[in-house]
């Protein structure tokens, strides 16, 4: 038995290829849109990708398993359990095998059980896998978003990404008989999960990539849980806020997704052509680092860095109803690459063209001058709350804020400040603020960008202030 795990950083998401090296054959589970990395992995293990599933509806990617099915001649299965209101609409149009609980199939020698799991969505499934030619006995399961390491799935996404109401209580007792259910697995048997640490699927998914019944019946806090009105309590409370794209992550996934064009013939947009596009409101992403763009860049301009957190912050802020351009410094070979690849993974495929670096030197030639962000330190800052001179914002997680915050601010998520800009105070120079500096730096560029005047980064977050004991409150 082949298996091989890929993993995406930016998602904390991970899918696999099974594959039975005598017969050739491979099933590939939970494969996002980046379709060729499965392809590659099968061509160099020698096998054929004869059989694609998924564990469920996904809300934080694309699904790739209908594209890599059509590609490759696969048989897709996808699961027919769940509620009438939520089920796979396009399983019709690609001809898929649906599977209800207790459904087996082979893939060669390898054997895979369905085995309905309830509780993260409606129509979750997980797999056993039994390598027949090895064992009478499943090696592993593969449980996608239902039992992660030291977490479970949440609850409540059905309801707070796909908006349909009074479901999460429902959800999280039907997560709590699943896991009674699971319980009764033997210690030795493996988990080989959907999501690791950094996904807004959990919110305490340990970076260990896989572990066992046994570890996770020992050291996972959902198991010690065997009231289930304390369980649903727990498993709610706390949960991260979902980035704004899930909403359409579940929308595409559920009524089908498209088949991406080449997403490396993005159009190269000469440097003259800026002004009248940023003329006409129309979205630019600069997606160089945040010092970099600090230090200048071309108004109008949102900067979203092209880092670990990229993807994330592109679903929370970037509409899908509109094109976007781009702007990726030259010197970085691949950043254009990249930076469609990430936004391909979450259907943002509208990008209508980009610009190299060489841009900003147009636009200085052209215009006269390029915007900065202006800093300001913790002490500056304390002296201008005492005076009077400015308003404060904080663009952390409700939750952070709660836990400590500079007394009088008000907190206003950076993912939600788009759609917030109407509580922004205007009044005063505002300095923006976040834990150590990187979410603020976003949020001062969105802020710029959307017209508000005199927009400040302060220097070192809320980390900064805390460190020098200059007064914060829990109130």
């Amino acid at each position: 038995m082949i298996l091989k795990r890929f993993f995406d950083p930016k998602l904390a998401q991970t899918s696999y290829l099974i594959g039975c090296a005598s017969k050739g054959t491979a099933l590939v589970i939970d494969a996002n849109r980046d379709i060729d990395q499965y392809l590659q992995a099968a061509k160099s293990e020698g096998v054929a990708i004869t059989h694609v599933t998924e564990t469920h509806i996904h809300a934080d990617f694309v699904s790739g398993s209908t594209e890599l099915a059509q590609r490759t001649g696969a048989a897709l299965y996808l699961s027919d359990e769940g509620t009438e209101g939520w089920k796979y609409e396009f399983v019709n149009e690609c001809n898929a095998v649906l599977l209800k609980d207790g459904d087996q199939f082979q893939v060669g020698n390898i054997t895979v059980d369905a085995v309905h799991t309830p509780g993260h969505t409606p129509e979750h499934l997980s797999f056993l896998v039994t390598d027949t030619a090895a064992a009478s006995k499943p090696i592993g399961m593969i449980t996608g978003d239902f039992v992660f390491v030291g977490d479970v799935g949440r609850p409540d996404l059905l309801e707070k990404a796909a908006g349909i109401e009074g479901t999460k209580d429902a959800a999280a007792r039907a997560l709590f008989q699943s896991l009674q259910k699971f319980r009764e697995y033997p210690d030795w048997l493996q988990i080989w999960p959907g999501h690791g640490a950094g996904s807004a699927c959990g919110k305490g998914l340990s970076a260990v990539p896989h572990s066992t019944v046994g570890y996770e019946r020992r050291f996972n806090w959902a198991f010690g849980m065997t009231n289930e009105d304390e369980f649903v309590t727990l498993v709610l409370a706390g949960q991260p806020d979902p980035p704004r794209y899930f909403a359409e992550m579940k929308r595409v996934n559920k009524a089908g997704p498209s088949i991406p064009g080449d997403i490396r013939k993005v159009p190269r947009i000469p440097p003259a052509h800026l002004a009248d596009i940023t003329s006409t409101g129309a979205l630019v992403i600069d997606v160089r680092p945040a010092a970099v763009y600090a230090a200048g860049h071309v108004p109008g301009t949102i900067n979203i860095p092209l880092d670990r957190r990229f993807t994330t912050w592109a679903g929370w802020l970037i509409p899908y109803d509109r094109d976007l351009y781009l702007i990726v410094d030259d010197e970085c070979a691949d950043c254009l690459l990249e930076a469609t690849r990430d936004l391909a993974m979450i259907g943002l495929d509208r990008i209508a063209g980009f610009f190299g670096s060489d841009v900003l030197g147009s636009w200085r030639e052209d215009q006269g001058r390029l915007a900065v962000v202006p800093h300001i330190d913790i002490t500056t800052l304390s002296e201008r709350i005492r005076r009077g001179e400015v308003n404060v914002l904080d663009v952390r997680d409700q939750a952070e804020w709660q836990s400590g915050h500079l007394a009088d601010v008000p907190n206003i998520p950076l993912g939600q400040l788009a759609v917030r800009l109407d509580e922004v105070p205007r009044d005063k120079p505002l300095v923006v603020h976040c834990q150590s500096g990187a979410r603020s730096a976003i949020a001062v560029s969105l802020l710029a960008a959307c017209g508000i005047p005199e927009v400040i980064n302060l220097t070192g977050g809320f980390a900064a202030w805390k460190s020098a004991a200059m007064g914060w409150s829990r109130e």
